[in-house]
């Protein structure tokens, strides 16, 4: 069995705790373990923050949209944003990261490595949360259309019981 949902949201800080509060709650219900709920929360609301923050053009409204699936022991959640994209963004590295052994087979990709923030700045950490947080990572940008979509998945731990895992 499997789950999906679709959000178009405001780009709107209010919008953040909304998308998060949803996942906790399919999550809950279906039975998946808390930790593994708590992890993909905090990586969705950083993805969030920051379609929110950077994912507009020119400072106008928009919005944003965040998709989760759950598919088999798989949670995938894509958030898609209608920005100027990373490159406009000024982040250097593109790609995915993989933590997982998932990946295709041949050589390893090679990565730039990015700087972590220093302790004192109140912004750039998110991506790092979210690499941290989950088992394989994907940024691209959306040539033709402008924005971008950071995707992520995370391999779901079951409570006894589960309703998902019973189906």
């Amino acid at each position: 069995m499997s789950i999906w949902w679709s959000l178009h949201l405001p780009r709107e800080a209010a919008s953040v705790p909304l998308a998060r509060r949803l996942l906790l709650g399919t999550m809950e219900t279906a039975g998946v373990d808390p930790e593994i709920s708590y992890d993909l929360s905090v990586a969705l609301s950083e993805a969030c923050a920051n379609a929110v923050e950077h994912g507009g053009r020119d400072g106008a409204g928009g919005d944003y949209r965040v998709t989760a699936y759950i598919d088999g022991d798989t949670c995938r959640i894509e958030v898609t944003d209608s920005g100027p994209g990373f490159a406009g963004r000024g982040t250097v590295r593109r790609g995915a990261r993989t933590r997982s052994e998932r990946r295709p087979a041949g050589p390893p990709r090679p990565q730039q490595p990015r700087s972590p923030a220093p302790p004192q700045a109140e912004h750039g950490r998110g991506l790092f949360l979210i690499e941290a947080l989950t088992d394989h990572v994907r940024y691209r940008d959306r040539p033709g259309r402008g924005g971008v979509v950071v995707s992520f998945d995370k391999i779901l731990k079951w409570r006894e019981g589960a309703l998902l895992k019973v189906s």
